[in-house]
């Protein structure tokens, strides 16, 4: 389990290099909205890099960093390593959003593609780090990135009436955010469960927190690309969220797309697909209110968000 200090001392360390992102009460649904679409690099997923690359050894940061993302954990370590005055290699499918793939190459990572899912992409990155003496930088499996994800919990402690029971929804794929939130919520006896949200296109994590298994799962294309793939084996997140976790939910590709066009047209914020799956959960009936969603990122394809605001 991660200790509640880690995450103190994560809060202090990263407070220089990234936001302190707003939150919003809709009244009309009864929820609270904390808005990482408006971090630096556009998701929370630099809360973790950034501190998990400070803390390396110089020896870890002179070997320079290896990692595999489907665009906004790259964009995190690109920017991490450009802190600390190392180069990051990240490798993604072929499969990956073009506008994130810029991104990161804008931040100064090297990218390198791989055919297929992110599970190959992961596998390569590792494979790659060992060849190469890189060093690993995960997007789920460390406690420090764990810790990193987890300073989002303490910024709600300060901006929702923690007296009131409400769910906390949260978007999964490799469990890094979920487990951090977790913990926080232990700690400070926040009343209210705790739930995941996958796409049902890709639902490993859905599978393993259920079964047990993610066996015979499909890894389909699905807007919330940031959530899909299989979970590393021996994956640090898993018993987190068996102990943590209270339920995980999945959401349609529809129900995403509509959480998308939603958020722009009443919030007037551009949110993408892993990001929408929270308010997809609370849209569709799945999750009840009183809540507070985690709106994660909001690095989506221009031509791809207009699309979808068309079409609803």
């Amino acid at each position: 389990m991660i200790p509640i200090e880690w995450i103190d001392a994560a809060a202090k360390r990263i407070s220089d290099y990234i936001v302190h992102t707003p939150m919003s009460y809709d009244k009309e649904l009864n929820v609270y909205i904390k808005w990482e679409n408006k971090q630096t690099t556009g998701s929370f997923k630099v809360r973790g890099a950034i501190n998990r690359v400070l803390l390396l050894e110089p020896w870890e940061k002179r070997q320079g960093l290896v990692t595999a993302s489907a665009g906004n954990h790259g964009q995190g370590v690109a920017l991490a390593g450009r802190i600390v005055g190392t180069k990051a290699v990240v490798f993604v499918s072929d499969q990956a959003v073009p506008s994130k793939v810029n991104s990161m190459r804008e931040l100064g990572a090297d990218i390198k593609y791989v055919n297929g899912g992110y599970g190959l992409s992961e596998e390569s990155a590792l494979e790659y780090s060992v060849t190469n003496k890189a060093t690993y930088i995960s997007p789920y499996n460390d406690p420090q990135i764990i810790a990193g994800q987890g300073t989002i919990g303490l910024e709600l402690l300060t901006g929702i009436p923690l007296y009131e029971p409400a769910s906390w929804v949260v978007p999964v794929g490799g469990g890094g955010l979920i487990s951090g939130l977790g913990v926080v919520k232990r700690d400070n006896e926040i009343k209210g469960e705790l739930v995941g949200i996958q796409p049902e296109s890709s639902a490993f994590t859905h599978a393993l927190f259920h079964s047990g298994n993610q066996e015979g799962i499909e890894d389909n294309l699905t807007l919330a690309d940031g959530l899909s793939g299989p979970m590393q084996d021996g994956s640090i997140t898993l018993p987190i969220i068996n102990n943590l976790v209270d339920d995980i939910l999945i959401v349609s590709e529809q129900e995403i797309k509509h959480a998308i066009a939603y958020a722009w047209k009443k919030y007037q914020e551009i949110i993408e697909g892993s990001a929408a799956t929270s308010l997809a959960a609370i849209l569709s009936g799945k999750v009840k209110s009183p809540a507070v969603l985690i709106i994660t990122g909001g690095n989506i394809q221009k031509e791809t968000h207009l699309q979808i605001i068309d079409e609803f």
